[in-house]
């Protein structure tokens, strides 16, 4: 007769499949709040890598596009028009990537339903091995740095436009400036009711994923810079290694 499995197997058994089961919910086509939070926060660490790594090897923060906005109009004063282009073209790219990921998303959306979220998820993690390759390509000498720039760029706003649709506008990952500022009112919601006597507080479901999703994109910050520093571009690798996994699991 064939043996039982031991409780200890049984147990390893269920622990997996439950794992499984967490990692599926995390692209799956039925959303839950706690599904978008807990991608949301991959998406930030792998954004904050992404960031930092963009500011190791060009130079420039790719998800700061007040940043750029702000450099445009003051080159254009100053007739600086190679700076010019450099921040039209980190914008334009920005803007493209979160268009391509509406694009990508709705037409799932219309002809692979239970694959409208993996799909932008795999092929943000398709951009992030394209940008470990280019500098493995011989390019003509300048290229490589713009081409980089604009990938990354894109990479940003197709993340951060992947998110914003699948948790229905309440999440973005890499527009910091906008997490603080929430932040910031939820306390201040929470100083008026206590200074006042009035019942308003702060939303402490909302102020406590703000401030995870603005740890994870610190922590991927940290971890970015330290491998972007050691591995150069390869470490764009397993970075996309983490979401291809998310998106066939």
């Amino acid at each position: 007769m064939p043996r039982a499995p031991s409780p200890q197997t049984s147990s390893s058994a269920g622990t997996k499949s439950t794992l499984l089961r967490g990692l599926r919910l995390l692209t799956s086509h039925h959303r839950t709040a706690g599904a978008d939070r807990a991608l949301a926060t991959v998406l930030a660490v792998i954004a904050g890598a992404a960031n930092a790594g963009g500011f190791i090897m060009l130079g420039s923060y790719t998800s700061h596009m007040t940043g750029y906005l702000s450099a445009l109009a003051d080159n254009i004063v100053l007739q600086n028009l190679a700076l010019v282009g450099k921040s039209l073209l980190a914008i334009s790219m920005f803007v493209a990537g979160a268009a391509a990921s509406a694009i990508v998303i709705n037409w799932a959306r219309e002809h692979l339903r239970r694959q409208q979220y993996s799909l932008p998820v795999t092929l943000q993690g398709g951009l992030l091995l394209a940008l470990a390759a280019l500098h493995s390509i011989d390019l003509p000498a300048g290229m490589t740095r713009p081409l980089g720039l604009g990938l990354l760029c894109f990479i940003m706003g197709f993340q951060n436009a992947t998110i914003t649709k699948i948790s229905y506008a309440r999440i973005r990952t890499t527009h910091a400036t906008g997490m603080i500022t929430d932040v910031g009112i939820e306390l201040g919601r929470t100083i008026y009711g206590h200074a006042f006597g009035s019942k308003l507080r702060a939303d402490r479901a909302k102020l406590a994923i703000l401030i995870q999703l603005l740890l994870s994109f610190l922590l991927g910050g940290i971890a970015g810079a330290l491998g972007y520093s050691v591995m150069g571009v390869l470490f764009s690798v397993p970075l996309a290694a983490v979401l291809l996994v998310l998106a066939w699991i």
